[in-house]
């Protein structure tokens, strides 16, 4: 018969491998939450409206462990909008083509031999009912775009789509354009006529940008942004990522956006969308992770501007375009083409807005001058003003 003795052994002899005492847990806690061992991406969401920000702060906020960066960009647009809202958006490509740039991602220009053929422009009812047919489809924006360098020597086509502007304003949508670069009084006539935003992108950094473009110079982009801002028109400004840059130039475009004197109303993220033909057809497509850090580092540092996940779209499957959504997009453009590239058709993004949960964001046309609300930038709370030699004698 076998027998069975207890041994006691001293309860300290415990206690030296398994502490349960509230002040090691709490000390265990405290290394793990200090502000040391937060992100960027954390340390910054949330802050004040501001465009004073630093390569290096963007920067370090781009290159926050991704997960983070995700859910600090959905903070973010959750505590700005109303995170089921998505805006859909229809570009309509009313002159297609016999481009004299050399954006070398684009297959209208002149220079490439892709398979798009210059043609006029469109006829104004089939203006007039593409941009019905999309109000119909669920669009509450209707953009217009003309593969021109500018507007010069384009006078009776300028004042057909001043009209256009009207007519489709009337139709309770918001009005863009894309007609390239503006000058002043064009920008107060597009502002007359009802245009609520004009779409004028910097494409990339101010450092890469020579390598995608030599027939307009990035001073001459800001300017026309300048233009349609002081005319009280919003500006709709982003760019393109996969064109060959690096990711300190994806930061170097987020750096000029968001210290314009106004951050831009919207901010489209577009994803290469490679033409054969192009100098870039032969680009590797980006992956929806790069996407994510563009559309998240956005969100964070422009609060209150509308993140379009924009051309590329395409190419993502719904799981991905969630998570662009869940990073802060709230706009993206819908309809078979975006001006002459492929895009989701109106009824595969309404099965999209049915199993997400979606709803469709409803027009604003409280922009640009008519914004009852006009945004204050500040500097952060830790901020520091540097001393001037005044304040320092008077010290």
């Amino acid at each position: 018969m076998f027998s069975f003795k207890l041994v006691a052994r001293p309860l300290s002899a415990t206690r030296r491998h398994f502490s349960t005492s509230l002040p090691s847990r709490l000390a265990a806690v405290a290394q793990k939450t200090t502000p040391e061992a937060l992100s960027a991406a954390a340390l910054h969401a949330g802050g004040p409206m501001r465009n004073d920000w630093s390569r290096e702060e963007i920067q370090a906020i781009y290159d926050s462990p991704l997960m983070d960066l995700l859910y600090h960009g959905a903070k973010v647009h959750r505590e700005n909008f109303n995170a089921r809202e998505v805006q859909q958006c229809t570009l309509l490509s009313i002159k297609t083509g016999g481009c004299t740039e050399d954006c070398k991602y684009c297959p209208q220009s002149s220079r490439y031999k892709t398979d798009v053929k210059a043609q006029k422009i469109l006829d104004s009812d089939e203006i007039l009912y593409a941009a019905q047919r999309a109000k119909d489809a669920g669009s509450t924006r209707f953009c217009m775009g003309a593969a021109w360098r500018d507007l010069a020597g384009r006078k009776s086509n300028f004042n057909k789509i001043l009209d256009h502007v009207k007519v489709i304003r009337s139709m309770g949508m918001e009005v863009c354009c894309t007609l390239g670069m503006l000058n002043e009084d064009q920008a107060k006539a597009l502002k007359n006529a009802g245009l609520t935003a004009y779409n004028h992108n910097l494409d990339t950094s101010r450092e890469f940008y020579p390598k995608i473009i030599t027939t307009r110079t990035y001073d001459e982009r800001l300017q026309t942004i300048d233009h349609a801002q002081k005319a009280g028109i919003s500006v709709c400004s982003g760019g393109i990522i996969g064109l060959g840059e690096k990711e300190e130039d994806r930061v170097g475009l987020l750096y000029t956006l968001s210290t314009l004197t106004q951050h831009p109303e919207s901010v489209p993220v577009n994803a290469l969308l490679a033409v054969k033909g192009t100098p870039l057809e032969k680009q590797e497509p980006v992956s929806v992770f790069e996407m994510i850090r563009m559309i998240a580092t956005a969100r964070i540092i422009m609060p209150k501007s509308m993140v379009r996940l924009s051309a590329g779209r395409v190419r993502f499957s719904v799981p991905e375009q969630a998570m662009c959504f869940m990073a802060g997009a709230n706009s993206i453009f819908t309809g078979d083409k975006l001006l002459t590239t492929p895009n989701n058709e109106f009824s595969d993004d309404k099965k999209m807005f049915d199993l997400l949960g979606l709803v469709p964001k409803p027009p604003n046309f409280e922009q640009g001058s008519d914004k009852k609300n006009v945004p204050v930038y500040q500097m952060p709370k830790c901020f520091n003003p540097r001393k001037t030699e005044a304040t320092e004698e008077a010290q």
